[in-house]
């Protein structure tokens, strides 16, 4: 059975394409009426707020005619900012060599949350390579729950 979020994808993404905007990814945190969807867009020109607020009026329209998700929910439309969530293989291959963080849906010997550089990405496998500070672990990406790149000051 598809996530939400993947039917939320495929609903959305010509749309914001369209729009001239990458869907970066989703994430839907539910939890009653405190719900929230959190839409992530970008461009080569970067995010404004009035990017994000055409980009919310536009989905919020498309949302009330198609209603993939029946609960009360708020909507957040959002650049994915400096500590950039990953949520697709092309996200990691582009960031290769990029410190990472992330959690895994279910521990790897007693171990739930990592960070590390990013190693190597296979496709063909679907997993990514994370270079710690204990050694490298081979990482099935469906298994990462989360992950956000690491921001250097």
């Amino acid at each position: 059975m598809a996530k939400i979020t993947d039917k939320i994808e495929v609903l959305i993404q010509p749309v914001i394409e369209d729009m001239g905007y990458e869907l970066v990814g989703i994430e839907y945190v539910a939890s009653g009426k405190h719900s929230i969807l959190r839409v992530y867009i970008d461009s080569e020109q970067g995010i404004g707020l009035s990017d994000c607020e055409t980009v919310s009026r536009q989905l919020s329209s498309i949302f009330d005619v198609e209603d993939p998700i029946t609960m009360p929910y708020n909507l957040e439309v959002s650049s994915p900012g400096i500590e950039r969530p990953l949520f697709h293989i092309r996200h990691y291959q582009r960031f290769l060599g990029s410190d990472i963080a992330l959690r895994l849906l279910r521990p790897i010997n007693g171990q739930r949350k990592f960070k590390g550089v990013i190693g190597s990405v296979s496709e063909k496998d679907n997993s990514i390579e994370l270079m710690t500070n204990i050694g490298s672990h081979k990482l099935d990406i469906d298994l990462i729950e989360k992950a956000n790149l690491i921001a250097h000051f």
